[in-house]
């Protein structure tokens, strides 16, 4: 598969991602909240993957990697809030 055709995968993403927002904004739980949020960020990720590749730049790529570290991070900050209801160690 050429470098051209992953434009089109662009839409559905897009779509993927406003429907994760509308479930971080009327999320009936704290969990289903942080969890539309952490799909936004690895969606925006694979986003700049694709931009990265779309334009060539390795550099982006790097800022995707990041991105999911740091994402991932979070994802277990907040697991083990949810779970004791206290951050620390």
């Amino acid at each position: 598969m050429t470098v051209e055709y992953l434009v089109y995968f662009i839409p559905f993403y897009i779509v993927g991602l406003v429907l994760y927002i509308v479930r971080a904004l009327k999320g009936p739980t704290l969990p289903d909240m942080v969890l539309a949020i952490d799909c936004m960020g690895y969606v925006l990720a694979a986003l700049l993957v694709i931009f990265s590749l779309y334009l060539g730049s390795p550099l982006i790529i790097a800022c995707a990697i990041v991105l999911t570290l740091w994402i991932y991070a979070l994802d277990v900050y907040m697991s083990k809030y949810l779970e004791k209801k206290e951050l620390g160690e």
